[in-house]
């Protein structure tokens, strides 16, 4: 894998109640250029539009890339470094034996990280980091925009 373009990708993802619609916003900057993305789901969970922010990030890479993460998610940084690798030897099951929940986005998510190498930053949401906020943005925005018809 050539990984020489190196590219930062700032995810979030968002919900109007816990399912409700909701949003997801992906900032991608490589050198002095950038790129936002959005998108909106009708019906959806908060945890599946922040791993959705990171597939569709990553998904708009068109070559081999080092890609510097940074999300407020535990649940996607976690997902990735500590309890995939044991739900994929588990056959997609938690330790007490239960289905992995949103297994279809980490399965995706799992096949776009074989393409990049992807290093993983957590920060602490709506603490004022500019790209974060930026995102955040462009999830709620989406929700916005769609609920306006």
């Amino acid at each position: 894998m050539s990984s020489s373009r190196r590219v930062e990708l700032f995810t979030d993802g968002a919900c109007r109640g816990n399912p409700g619609p909701g949003g997801w916003g992906a900032l991608l900057r490589w050198g002095e250029k950038e790129r936002e993305l959005k998108g909106f789901e009708p019906h959806t969970t908060n945890n599946r539009m922040e791993l959705t922010a990171a597939i569709r990030g990553l998904s708009a890479l068109k070559q081999s890339c080092r890609v510097d993460l940074t999300t407020d998610s535990q649940y996607l940084r976690k997902g990735v470094t500590e309890w995939m690798p044991q739900w994929k030897r588990r056959g997609w099951r938690t330790a007490n034996g239960k289905r992995v929940q949103n297994r279809d986005l980490w399965e995706e998510l799992d096949t776009l990280l074989q393409r990049h190498d992807v290093r993983f930053h957590w920060i602490r949401g709506h603490s004022g980091h500019t790209e974060n906020e930026r995102a955040d943005g462009l999830a709620n925005r989406a929700i916005d925009e769609a609920l306006a018809g």
